[in-house]
């Protein structure tokens, strides 16, 4: 028990530093806070009151006088930075309020007029910037109103702000019509499903994972049904597709071996072995499949003017290898019956399967090229 209230003491007595420290330190709204705690479950400590109410006035003039320098200034951030004063002198009014005892000593003043005040002066400083913005009619000059417009909404939300933010960010926009692909190449196989699901993935790409808010691409139906007049003009057409045919690589070695070809009895303790060279050839195929594909891109304005060419190449390689030998089983080694024995699959892969691999390398570089390419125009 006696250690129990030498813990309390002693919690107490540090309690009671740590307000004088950060006093001593002059930081005044910490020594505030620390204060306030403490009156709470002891408001008869005088002491802590006192720091208290002498930290509140240091605290008051600090940002007092601050505001009066700020107010003085000409920088386009000054309404701002006096909210951020007004801000921390309200934070100590509301601190202080928790405390009853504290109110009655120290009669904090509310700045909450003050802080409503700047927060409308801030709002209307970027309201005119955005409207300024707004009458030089460009993207960019309309992509910074919708910034301008996006930051008066922290200071004052409501509807009209709401509504010309929309606006500027619509006509910010770049709106790209996505032309549906094309296959110029003329190859066909057993099913387009690869080719539209190939377009799908495209589109997904282009809609959620491009790195620029300002670009947004639409398919013929979306700009029918929405009433949308398009920017610009994405076509990708489906160009040469070649589906390999099979290449052997073939190449032999031949290996001997002296082994027991004769043994000759005379009685059961006595027999003589005969030895002879056998033979063997051993026969290697490698069978290389190798795929391409492309994928051609046209970018451009209404008018037809182009803006950007490209071409995504995708290539499907896929081997095999396979062993055989002819002659006398008895001239192989341990080795060469391995790599008879673990031949791999010799049937190439299907259609189907070549066409996926395609797309997927088509579509990897695809997306990568157009997030660098719309981030880094836009």
């Amino acid at each position: 028990m006696t250690k129990f209230y030498l813990l309390l003491i002693v919690a107490a007595f540090f309690s009671c530093k740590s307000v004088s420290k950060s006093y001593n330190k002059g930081d005044y709204t910490e020594a505030v806070e620390i204060g306030v705690k403490k009156l709470q479950k002891d408001p008869n400590d005088s002491e802590t009151r006192d720091l208290v109410k002498s930290a509140y006035t240091y605290a008051v003039n600090q940002h007092e006088e601050a505001i009066r320098n700020l107010s003085n200034s000409t920088s386009d951030k000054r309404y701002e930075s006096i909210l951020a004063e007004y801000n921390e002198l309200q934070h100590l009014y509301l601190t202080i309020r928790q405390t009853p005892a504290l109110m009655n000593a120290i009669n904090p003043t509310n700045y909450g007029d003050y802080v409503q005040t700047y927060r409308d002066k801030v709002a209307d400083q970027y309201l005119e910037n955005a409207e300024r913005w707004m009458d030089q009619g460009t993207k960019q000059a309309y992509r910074n109103a919708y910034n301008e417009f996006r930051n008066a909404l922290r200071y004052r939300d409501n509807m009209v702000i709401k509504t010309k933010r929309d606006e500027a960010y619509n006509a910010a926009l770049t709106k790209v019509l996505v032309i549906p692909i094309q296959n110029y190449g003329g190859y066909s196989y057993n099913s387009s499903y690869q080719l539209q699901q190939f377009q799908n993935e495209v589109m997904r790409t282009l809609a959620y994972n491009m790195s620029n808010d300002f670009v947004k691409f639409f398919s013929e139906w979306d700009l029918r049904n929405n009433n949308i007049e398009a920017d610009q003009v994405l076509e990708m057409n489906l160009g040469r597709v070649r589906i390999g045919q099979p290449l052997d690589q073939r190449s032999q070695r031949e290996v001997s071996k002296e082994v027991v070809v004769k043994e000759v009895v005379y009685k059961p303790d006595s027999v003589v072995k005969q030895y002879g060279t056998v033979r063997a050839t051993i026969s290697t195929t490698k069978r290389t499949l190798l795929s391409e594909g492309d994928l051609y891109l046209s970018l451009r304005d209404p008018k037809g003017r182009a803006l950007w060419n490209d071409r995504f190449t995708g290539q499907h390689r896929w081997q095999t290898e396979f062993t055989s030998y002819t002659g006398d089983e008895r001239a192989l080694s341990e080795s060469d019956k391995a790599l008879i024995n673990k031949n791999t699959n010799q049937n190439p892969p299907r259609e189907d399967d070549i066409m996926a691999e395609l797309y997927k390398q088509i579509q990897n570089d695809l997306s990568n090229r157009l997030r660098n390419y719309f981030s880094r125009t836009y």
